[in-house]
């Protein structure tokens, strides 16, 4: 299974190499059948224990602090609460807690905004059996790992951020325009208001230059944002 190998993050003081028995994970998810297959997966690797399990940001920062999992696992939709910014805080508090996010959401934005915020691992839900235990074991060595249906995109996202000076999220909005979305359904889509939206289509067009969607296209043609 592919894995993107990204710059070396900060150091881990526990190594795979010194850390006796198996890895230890905490699961965030709100939805309680959803946590039982993936304890069901995981519990059925040699190699891999759930100590805990949380339905709510709250309870799976409560789950972290007491339990100090080698890897948290959490969905990126879990409610009450921005999980980027619980992300963050985990990533702060408990340096020694590497974090894999799954979600549903096919979207390389969102992955980069994960990944800035903390995570080393990036899961689609639906590829959840053939992927997550290796994202588990390859983040508690502190490595990184995209989806293999995510990776390209991720790395076209990066590539377009760093020639065009668009931020991640106004790459992936420009994509999404490039391929006729509407303001409504890229706000559903990325999880913003529409004001959001319009402000960093508004943004877009400043940045490049550009004045039609017409030559949108063809720009994001040529960074291979979207097929010919």
């Amino acid at each position: 299974m592919a894995h993107l190998q990204l710059a070396p993050g900060p150091h881990r003081p526990e190594s795979a190499a010194r850390r006796a028995g198996p890895i230890k994970v905490v699961l965030g998810d709100d939805h309680a059948a959803a946590r039982r297959s993936l304890r069901l997966l995981l519990d059925g690797e040699h190699d891999v224990t759930v100590i805990a399990e949380g339905g709510d940001l709250a309870t799976v920062m409560e789950q972290v602090t007491e339990h100090h999992p080698h890897v948290l696992v959490i969905d990126l939709q879990i409610p009450n609460g921005s999980t980027i910014d619980t992300l963050r805080r985990i990533r702060a508090q408990h340096p020694d807690t590497e974090i894999v996010v799954l979600t549903m959401e096919d979207s390389p934005a969102l992955a980069q905004q994960a990944l800035e915020a903390g995570a080393v691992g990036f899961v689609l839900k639906e590829h959840s059996d053939g992927e997550l235990p290796e994202a588990v074991r390859l983040a508690a060595r502190g490595e990184e790992y995209i989806s293999p249906h995510l990776a390209a995109g991720l790395d076209t996202l990066r590539r377009a951020v760093f020639n065009d000076g668009l931020s991640p999220r106004e790459t992936e909005i420009l994509r999404l325009i490039a391929l006729g979305h509407t303001s409504a359904e890229m706000a559903g889509e990325l999880q913003l208001s529409r004001r959001t939206v319009e402000t960093h289509r508004a943004r877009i067009y400043r940045k490049l230059g550009l004045h039609t969607r017409a030559e949108l296209v063809r720009h994001a043609l040529r960074g291979s944002l979207i097929g010919s």
